[in-house]
Formats: structure tokens, sequence, C-alpha cells
């Protein structure tokens, strides 16, 4: 058994609802509430397509659309694209620390502000969040394997990036940054950072959470390769595979 049952507190599937990504779609996530799991356990829920924040972990359950795919970058094959690594050069005075998550008045604030500017820009849902919130989504649970790194603008914190490392993988968890960043392409870059992470420590992939073809917003995953794509969202008891994408030469 993957997952001994006094790891597991609870496993629902939620009411369809209003997909968030594809909104003629309905879309259901299958939740489980796990504590004390290894990091290879772990590793075996980031091969069946598991993602996770704190004690949450979730997948699609959605009954009518398979649209959402999970999708990992093959580390020790990628090879930057021409505008990933123009990115880099853009970004070059970023510094990068990576250490155990926390959280303090200037992550509250930075995380806050990047919601505010996307809610502007984007008309994601307003939210501000405090500390007990921001423990609960991305602290609780005092990982083994949670991580995050933090980008620096000499001394100013401009991002965070939250990540898992397992065995031979990354997860790349969430990302957030200041909004006067923007215009730099943090998110691209920070994925550049991760992937650079992954190879100098030997893993082979960094997943990315799940990729939808339709979705323009998601574009930016499947520009990072060689990658590979999850074929189903197999039981814990299957054995799951990966459909390798290979490099396109004409990337820019």
């Amino acid at each position: 058994m993957l997952i001994p049952e006094e790891n597991e507190l609870l496993r629902i599937i939620e009411p369809p609802r209003e997909c968030s990504y594809l909104p003629w779609e309905t879309a259901s996530l299958e939740y489980r509430i796990l504590h004390g799991i290894s990091d290879q356990q772990y590793e075996e829920l980031l091969r069946r397509g598991w993602r996770r924040f704190g004690t949450h972990f979730f997948r699609p359950a959605c009954t009518n659309c398979s649209q959402c795919r999970s999708l990992r970058v093959q580390v020790q094959s990628f090879t930057p694209s021409k505008s990933q690594r123009r990115c880099e050069k853009r970004n070059a005075g970023i510094r990068v620390e990576i250490g155990r998550p926390q959280v303090t008045r200037t992550h509250l604030d930075l995380y806050n502000a990047y919601h505010a500017a996307m809610y502007a820009v984007k008309g994601w849902r307003e939210r501000i969040i405090d500390l007990s919130e921001y423990r609960q989504s991305f602290l609780d649970g005092n990982w083994s394997f949670a991580y995050e790194m933090r980008y620096y603008r000499d001394r100013e914190l401009v991002g965070v990036g939250l990540v898992d490392v397992v065995p031979t993988g990354m997860s790349s968890v969430y990302f957030y940054h200041s909004p006067d960043w923007r215009s730099e392409s943090p998110g691209t870059y920070s994925l550049v950072r991760e992937i650079s992470h992954a190879h100098d420590n030997n893993k082979k992939y960094v997943y990315l959470g799940y990729w939808i073809s339709e979705n323009r917003s998601m574009d930016y995953k499947a520009s990072f390769r060689p990658h590979e794509i999850l074929d189903a969202y197999c039981s814990d008891n299957h054995e799951p595979q990966w459909t390798g994408v290979s490099l396109d030469e004409r990337r820019t």
C-alpha cells in the first residue's frame, strides 16, 4: 500500500463546479488530507499527478473533461529557448536563496500585493490573507521535502517560489512576486532557476503542475522542453505512464 490508512485523514471528491480555466466546462478535484508521509511516498504521488498545499493533496477528478494534464520537465536534457535565455539575461541582477518555508511580514505583504495586482490585471478573485491562512496553505505539515526559493533585488525580497524536493525530482508548488518585477517575466525566470537547481542536484524531473492546451495562460509551461505528459490519473496501486515530448528546434 502506497499510503497507509493511518497517514490518510480524509479522501473526498468535491461536487462539480464551474471550471476556473475553461468556463464552458465543469470541474471537480479529488482531495486527500495526509500527514507523516515520506519523501519517497510523496514522489510516488507526484508521479500519479497529485499536487499539494499544506496538508491538502489534490488532483483533477472531472467527470466529462480530461483537459488538465500533468506536465514534468526532463531536467538533464533541458535546454533554455532563446526567449528563456533572454529572460535570464534581463534578470542577471536577481539573487536567489533556498531554504525552509517561512512566513514573515514581508512574505505576507508581497503575497497580498501580488494578488491585488492580478485582481487588477487579470480579474483574479480578490484575496487578502493573514498569517494563519498563509501558514495553513504553505507551511502546514512540516514536510521534510518542503522548501522555498527567495528572490532578491539588492536587499529587497521580490519573489518567493514554494518548491518540494523529492529523491529524483522537484515540484513547483507556487510562485508570487512583486508587481513592479512583472515586466521582466519573473514567472519564466523562476522556472528556469528551479530547473537549474534541480539539474545541479542531479534530479530527473521538475513537475510543473497542470497544463491545459486550450488555456493560453498555461502556454509557458509547454515551452519548457523536453517534457513529459501523464497519460492518465491512475490509482496508488497502478504504475503511471508518462509520454515524452521532444525538443522543438524552432522555439524562440
